[in-house]
């Protein structure tokens, strides 16, 4: 994916169909792992990511 704000992409993604797949977890992964760090912005939707999911509004799904 490697675009300027994929990691936020990909948290909107989750939060459009209301699932955290292991597809979505590992291309955040991914993401993180490859920039080795994460910007202010990012950090914020993963925290909106984890609060969404902490609410019981996000589903964590084993598969898609």
């Amino acid at each position: 994916m490697q675009t300027k704000y994929a990691i936020r992409q990909l948290v909107e993604k989750a939060l459009d169909i209301k699932k955290l797949t292991p597809e979505i977890e590992n291309e955040i992964n991914y993401e993180l792992t490859a920039r080795g760090y994460i910007s202010d912005a990012d950090y914020e939707a993963l925290e909106l990511l984890m609060a969404e999911m902490d609410a019981g509004r996000i589903q964590l799904v084993a598969t898609s």
